[in-house]
C-alpha cells in the first residue's frame, strides 16, 4: 500500500523494546490519520498504527513527528486492520507535492495494460556496422517473466553523440526514445540490468562487433544512472 497520512501521535520506544535499531536512530510507535490511499488492493482504516525507525536530529534527540504529513510504503498486518508494517526501514517519507505527484504517476503506470515489465536478464545482442567508419547500430534484447518484448537500440553516427532508445514492442523500430528518470520503465532498467553484457549474449558476433556492443551497453547504463531509489 501507498498511504498519505498525518501523524497524530509518536511515541519513542525504550531500547529494550526496540531491538536492532541502527545507531543514530530511534524507534517510534506511530499513530496516524489516513488522508488517502494512493495504491492498495484493499481498503485501509481511517486511523492506523505502525513502527518506524527515524534518524535522530542534529542534537542526537528524537525528532518531533506529531502533525507531520507523511507518505507510507507499507503492507497490511493480517488480522489487524488498524495496523500496517513499513516495507522498508525508510518506508516513511515526509510528504511533499513533488513526491506526491511522482508516486501517483508511477502508481498509475503500474496498473496500465502496457506497463513496463520486470527485467529478468539479457538475451541476445546484435551489432550491425554501417557503411561509414564509426557508423553502426546495436540491438540488445532483454528477458522478461512473460516473454514480453523489450529491447534497447543504440545508434552510432560519425561525428555525433550516440543515441539510444527502448522498445516495448516486437517491432524494434517502434521505439519510445530515451527513458525519463524516476519512471517505472527507468526503475525496471536501472535497477535490473547487470553491470555488463553476459558472454552468452555475444556469441553470434566477432570480437570487434562484440567489443562495440559492450561499449554501447555501458553507454546505456551510464545514461540511466545508478539505481538510486531514495532520490
Amino acid at each position: 500500500m501507498v498511504i498519505d497520512a498525518t501523524i497524530s501521535r509518536a511515541t519513542v520506544l525504550p531500547p529494550e523494546r526496540a531491538p536492532g535499531v541502527n545507531p543514530g536512530h530511534a524507534r517510534f510507535y506511530i499513530e496516524a490519520n489516513v488522508l488517502g490511499l494512493i495504491r492498495g488492493s484493499s481498503g485501509v482504516a481511517a486511523e492506523i498504527a505502525y513502527l518506524a525507525d527515524v534518524p535522530l536530529d542534529s542534537r542526537g534527540k528524537p525528532p518531533k513527528l506529531k502533525r507531520l504529513r507523511v507518505m507510507l510504503f507499507a503492507r497490511p498486518v493480517p488480522g489487524k486492520p488498524g495496523e500496517v508494517q513499513l516495507v522498508r526501514p525508510d518506508g516513511q517519507v515526509a510528504w511533499s507535492p513533488a513526491l506526491d505527484a511522482q508516486v501517483r504517476a508511477i502508481a498509475a503506470e503500474v496498473v496500465r495494460p502496457d506497463a513496463a515489465p520486470s527485467i529478468t536478464g539479457i538475451g541476445s545482442a546484435i551489432h550491425v556496422p554501417g557503411s561509414l567508419v564509426g557508423e553502426g547500430e546495436t540491438t540488445i534484447f532483454l528477458q522478461t517473466p512473460d516473454q514480453q518484448p523489450v529491447s534497447l537500440t543504440i545508434i552510432r553516427r560519425p561525428g555525433q553523440q550516440r543515441q539510444w532508445s527502448v522498445s516495448l514492442s516486437e517491432v524494434v523500430t517502434n521505439t519510445m526514445g530515451p527513458v525519463r528518470p524516476n519512471t517505472l520503465l527507468w526503475y525496471r532498467l536501472a535497477c535490473s540490468l547487470p553491470e555488463a553484457l553476459p558472454q552468452s549474449s555475444l556469441e553470434s558476433m566477432g570480437p570487434a562487433d562484440a567489443a562495440i556492443a559492450r561499449e554501447d551497453y555501458r553507454f546505456v547504463l551510464d545514461q540511466l544512472g545508478p539505481c538510486d531509489t531514495d532520490a
